[in-house]
């Protein structure tokens, strides 16, 4: 897994239940598997908010969570928000 870290950058209802706004997450993973490895650091809370919340890659929709994330990708984790 080597290669410039990704960042994953937390909003709203992701934020929250991380406690910080972004890490860092070393780079060679697909977003199923940052998915899996962030559950894993931050529990059942981050969890559910991952199970309806969108991804960027450097600002783009990811739709193919089995394609290798870009070393040096910013993920942005956007949970659904309210208003409009």
């Amino acid at each position: 897994m080597e290669g410039t870290p990704l960042t994953v950058r937390y909003f709203a209802g992701a934020r929250a239940a991380v406690g910080h706004a972004e890490e860092a997450i070393p780079a060679g993973r697909t977003l199923d598997d940052l998915t899996t490895e962030l559950t894993q650091r931050h529990g059942d809370r981050l969890a559910a908010v991952l199970r309806v919340a969108s991804f960027l890659v450097n600002g783009v929709t990811c739709h193919d969570r089995q394609a290798p994330l870009p070393a040096g990708a910013t993920i942005d984790v956007l949970p659904p928000f309210a208003g409009g």
